[in-house]
């Protein structure tokens, strides 16, 4: 068969999840950095293309969503296919092995907590030294749109936000899914690339990307303190993408697959 079927990918992610289990600290801290940062070049690379074309935007909003969308989801690929450890895919990938006791809680609490934090690390690394410091966003229309993105972000209430983010890590975590039932890199990349670029395009909300997309707006002068960021966009957005990927795939398929 040229992929695997739905059960098949269950029993692949519980092989996966047994192998996070083992890996130690300092390689969790690497691979955590790593995916912050591939999920923060494709970032830089949305606000590049999907930001440059205000005329687009104002013509075509529609058009404007799609070419950012379409060309974020390279950070997902590099996860996926080079390897790293992401928050977000995390919240489901590890859920059938803890399910069935195949790893323990305190298994998955250590690789979602140490994958957030240094997630986070490696956004704001990227966001400030090589989206900040090189200026590559510092002229118009760029600015405007990073300034406009950040401001954005945090105006949201705390419901809307955290439905948009379930929304998102249930499309992110399909995305893993789908990756994981093909065999072969272009199968994964087409199972990456159609789910990302739907959360992205649609607007919904990634915790993740969200580490870099505001502190790249605090840097380059937006009116966002960091506890604004926090609480006002991070808090809701997280809480949210655990929900989507945890429940809505994580436990959803564990509990149709059951033996």
């Amino acid at each position: 068969m040229a992929f695997k079927t739905s059960k098949e990918i269950i029993a692949s992610l519980i092989e996966a999840s047994i192998q996070k289990s083992k890996l130690p600290v300092s390689k969790i801290l690497v691979l955590g950095f790593l995916a912050g940062v591939y999920i923060a070049f494709g970032a830089i690379l949305a606000m590049k293309v999907g930001g440059g074309v205000p005329t687009i935007k104002q013509e075509n909003g529609g058009l404007s969503s799609f070419l950012f969308g379409a060309v974020f989801p390279v950070g997902l690929m590099f996860v996926i296919i080079a390897g790293a450890e992401l928050f977000t895919g995390n919240t489901a990938i590890l859920v059938p092995a803890w399910f069935q006791k195949k790893i323990t809680s305190k298994d998955v609490f250590k690789n979602l907590l140490l994958s957030y934090v240094t997630n986070f690390i490696g956004s704001v690394f990227v966001a400030y030294f090589f989206a900040y410091l090189t200026n590559i966003f510092a002229n118009s229309p760029w600015l405007e749109t990073t300034m406009g993105i950040a401001e954005a972000k945090v105006s949201q209430s705390f419901f809307v936000l955290f439905l948009k983010a379930t929304a998102c890590n249930w499309l992110v975590c399909l995305a893993v899914w789908l990756a994981t039932a093909s065999d072969n890199i272009s199968g994964k990349i087409l199972g990456i690339w159609f789910p990302i670029m739907a959360f992205v395009a649609i607007g919904f909300e990634h915790s993740v990307a969200n580490m870099f997309f505001i502190p790249l707006g605090i840097f380059y002068g937006a009116d966002i303190s960091w506890a604004t960021f926090f609480v006002d966009n991070l808090l809701p957005v997280t809480l949210g993408n655990i929900l989507g990927g945890m429940f809505f795939v994580g436990l959803v398929y564990t509990y149709i697959h059951k033996d």
